[in-house]
This record gives C-alpha cells, sequence and structure tokens, in this order.
C-alpha cells in the first residue's frame, strides 16, 4: 500500500472518531461505492471481521473524504496529524468535551458554535488575554464569569 492510501485510511478512521455509530447492521464490501473501496483498501481483507458499527463509521467517512475537494482534505490531514501528535491525556478531554457538547440541546449547542464563531474573530492577543484570565480565575471567579455571560445572554434572549 503506497503512503498517499495509508494516510487517507489514517484520515478516514479519524473522521469516524467524532461520528458516534448507531447502526446495528454492517455494510457488505461490495456495497461500497469504488471510491470508497479506493480509501479503505487496506483494510479489505479484514472488513468482514470488523464489528458492524466500525463498518457503518468506516463507511460514512470514507464517503465524507470522497466528496471533499483538495482544499478540504490537506485541511482535514492537517488537523488529523494535528490530532495524532496530541498527548493520549489531551485527546480523551477533548472526547469528554465532544460528548458533553452533543449531550446539550440543538439550540445550546447553535449557541456555542457562535460563540466559538465570535472567539476566533477576536485578535490574537484579545483571545490569549482571554484563555489566561480564565486560566487564572479562582473557582470563584470562574462562578461569577460564567454567571455574567448567562445573564448576558438572557437580556438577548429576552424581548
Amino acid at each position: 500500500m503506497n503512503m498517499s492510501r495509508f494516510k487517507a485510511v489514517l484520515l478516514v478512521l479519524a473522521l469516524t472518531v467524532a461520528v458516534p455509530a448507531v447502526a446495528v447492521e454492517g455494510v457488505e464490501w461490495s456495497r461500497l461505492t469504488p471510491e470508497q473501496r479506493e480509501v479503505l483498501g487496506s483494510v479489505e481483507v479484514r472488513w468482514a471481521s470488523l464489528p458492524p458499527e466500525r463498518q457503518q463509521a468506516l463507511a460514512r467517512g470514507s464517503q465524507r473524504w470522497a466528496q471533499m475537494g483538495p482544499e478540504k482534505r490537506t485541511q482535514a490531514r492537517s488537523r488529523f496529524q494535528h490530532w495524532r501528535a496530541l498527548p493520549p491525556e489531551r485527546r480523551e478531554q477533548l472526547r469528554g468535551r465532544w460528548d458533553e457538547f452533543q449531550s446539550l440541546p440543538p439550540e445550546r449547542q447553535q449557541e456555542v458554535r457562535e460563540n466559538f464563531r465570535k472567539f476566533k474573530k477576536l485578535s490574537p492577543e484579545r483571545r490569549r488575554a482571554l484563555r489566561e484570565r480564565w486560566r487564572d480565575a479562582t473557582p470563584e471567579e470562574r462562578e461569577r464569569m460564567l454567571e455574567k455571560l448567562k445573564e448576558r445572554r438572557e437580556r438577548r434572549q429576552s424581548p
């Protein structure tokens, strides 16, 4: 297997981590598209022995990969390399945060996404200052910060 295909398979595996598997039926190799089979070629010999949930997740990830343009694939590879470089404890922490996010109601998820977009628009210096302020705050100060945010949110939602 060439290195490019190997990297594609690793990336597909990474893309599937964020998508919880809910299906119980497996996917027959012959039912995959030619593009999916190309991406997943390295797992073909053991495909039938994979748990159905894993087959579903890999099929979804390979489908997303096949639909990505070159720029999106480059970005995905970069994110995957960054993920792989993280210490296991940090990855576990991020998985926990993802699970927590997924458990939020859709409206709250949208709110979190919007707040993140606003945060990303801030200058690097301002983002750094806010992170430091949060990191250096006592639990009581953090609680007050969160309460102020909640009050602002409620004021915005009031007519």
